[in-house]
């Protein structure tokens, strides 16, 4: 289909399509989730974590291709235990790299000897890979809403301690929060966050919607409300923009959503950096004097 300077004529002539209708479905609440889950990830510097489970949902999403079972059914099942296991052996978070690099190791190694035995044809696995939002069916649709609602509530659930714990862990620890249930409930919503999320980017891009937004939203804001609020708005346009785009060009989604996050990030840094130069004249001026 062609571009029109119209927008609201090309919005209603996409949303004439199902598949594109799931895909904007799908796509909003996989960018919240991202958004709100993803801020918690940089805060606590656990971004190796997401990046591992999105591996670990490889495996799990390969071993469902060869049993013939729901891709999304793998990659909650898998990526859930997984995270569960990584907080049980690391119970904090300075010291969980170890434990996070041995289970991902571990997993990975399953998700090829699963690829290896699957004889079908690969194009389930190539979405898992690089995400195929575009694709996505109807009941995977239901599952992302029913997962991105449990997390959202969940998240609401424990918002303040986790917080807490996440800005001063020591702090919180002293102060009896029971760190080690913190750490399994954020490990289990980062591994459904990311399972619902290698829908839309992959596993191979996981950090697109998991991190760069978060990212973003904490270097424009110091304060934590603020900065959940612009990572969604982040993830939710980054998102839009990359379905709308890929409706016209014969492009994957994932590499428009990737590229969208990555030029905000570095518009954002070039800006800041900029600021920067410009005030560090004014500073030296009255030490020289």
């Amino acid at each position: 289909m062609a571009f029109s300077l119209n927008l609201l004529f090309d919005l209603r002539e996409m949303w004439q399509y199902p598949f594109m209708q799931h895909a904007f479905e799908a796509g909003t609440f996989v960018a919240i989730v991202a958004g709100i889950i993803g801020y918690f990830v940089v805060l606590r510097r656990s971004s190796f974590a997401a990046h591992a489970l999105s591996h670990v949902g490889f495996a799990g999403a390969a071993a469902a291709v060869l049993f013939g079972v729901d891709p999304i059914v793998g990659l909650l099942v898998f990526t859930s235990s997984g995270g569960v296991t990584m907080a049980v052996l690391g119970r904090r978070v300075s010291s969980r790299d170890v434990q996070i690099g041995t289970v991902l190791a571990f997993m990975l190694g399953l998700g090829v000897l699963f690829i290896s035995l699957y004889t079908g044809y690969a194009t389930e696995a190539y979405s898992i890979l690089f995400g195929e939002i575009l694709g996505i069916s109807v009941d995977a649709v239901i599952v992302t809403i029913v997962a991105s609602m449990v997390i959202l509530v969940a998240a609401g659930f424990v918002y303040r301690p986790l917080l807490f714990a996440s800005l001063d862990e020591d702090v919180a620890e002293a102060k009896g929060l029971p760190m080690l249930l913190l750490g399994i409930v954020f490990m289990l919503l980062v591994a459904i966050a990311t399972s619902v999320a290698v829908q839309v980017v992959g596993v191979l891009l996981i950090f697109a919607l998991m991190v760069t937004p978060a990212a973003i939203a904490q270097r424009l804001t110091r304060k934590p409300g603020r900065g959940i609020v612009l990572s969604i708005l982040i993830a939710l346009v980054a998102t839009w923009s990359g379905i709308f785009v890929a409706y016209y060009l014969p492009y994957p989604v994932s590499f428009f959503i990737t590229t969208i996050v990555f030029a905000i990030y570095a518009l954002v840094l070039s800006i800041q950096k900029a600021r920067a130069s410009r005030l560090r004249p004014s500073l030296k001026e009255p030490e020289a004097e």
